[in-house]
């Protein structure tokens, strides 16, 4: 099996896509705009791609992207996130004035900049590309943010290990593969995508479907509709799976609001 990541070979997306498919063939890609078209055109099975990270929020450009192809969650995988600043062999923290990585990244970090100021930050297409870049171009003065697999694969040294501003941080990633949502018996998790008409007492209509059924929503989340500016699409997580209450409930939301897309039925990680 075949599964495209975004992102270069020792990244935290290819620890989780070995962690949840430990046989697959692993796919890099440069552009998360590469990995869903590869899923598209069917030249990889699937993909795992970050979806949320416990310090830095939700990766937007991931959502946007589920909600204009048609590809479907098919598992969560929950991935600690431990960062290190890994430099050319023989360099010492001393040496290092900038620092490369993804911006989620960077962003997870905040401390380690406060507190060193001398580092400037750059943001790059990838944790572990900026460990590959920093030991390909030889850049003495330079480091990477990225996993200890990073400094292995690209044989770079760990001036920092625990970089990160929080321990508790963890990344969600989501096993997406082409074609619509279909549940399992063991899917207890739901992730969809709405449109609510832009009208008084819209959204608060579209969330009471939920709540007169009794179903938990775990997460909501609203973003920028392209060509349609300060109007939202809003991303929800619902804890229950395919059953009797979710349909009716799904019934009911395609009522009042203008378009509702699910994302995946899935087990919760």
């Amino acid at each position: 099996m075949k599964i495209a990541i975004q992102g270069e070979l020792g990244s935290f997306s290819h620890e989780a896509a070995e962690a949840m498919l430990p046989r697959a063939t692993i796919v890099p890609c440069a552009r998360s705009l590469e990995v869903f078209e590869r899923v598209k055109r069917g030249t990889v099975e699937g993909a795992v791609i970050p979806i949320e990270n416990s310090l830095a929020g939700s990766v937007a450009e991931h959502l946007d992207l589920m909600l204009g192809r048609e590809v479907h969650i098919e598992r969560e995988f929950r991935l600690r996130i431990v960062h290190n600043l890994i430099a050319l062999p023989g360099s010492r923290f001393g040496d290092i004035r900038r620092v490369f990585s993804h911006p989620v990244a960077l962003d997870q970090c905040r401390l380690l900049f406060s507190k060193h100021q001398k580092l400037e930050s750059i943001p790059f297409y990838d944790t572990a590309g900026s460990v590959k870049h920093v030991v390909a171009e030889g850049l003495r003065d330079a480091a990477g943010i990225a996993s200890r697999r990073a400094a292995e694969v690209y044989k770079g040294k760990i001036l920092k290990s625990g970089v990160e501003d929080d321990k508790k941080n963890f990344t969600r990633f989501f096993l997406i593969k082409r074609g619509k949502a279909r549940g399992t018996r063991s899917a207890d998790k739901t992730s969809l995508a709405f449109i609510v008409k832009n009208i008084p007492g819209a959204l608060f209509k579209a969330l009471s479907v939920f709540a007169l059924r009794d179903i938990s929503l775990s997460k909501i989340e609203s973003r920028p509709m392209r060509g349609r500016p300060w109007e939202y699409v809003f991303f929800v997580d619902l804890l229950r799976g395919d059953d009797k209450d979710v349909r009716n409930a799904l019934h009911h939301l395609s009522e009042v609001t203008e378009l509702v897309k699910v994302l995946g039925v899935y087990p919760e990680a």
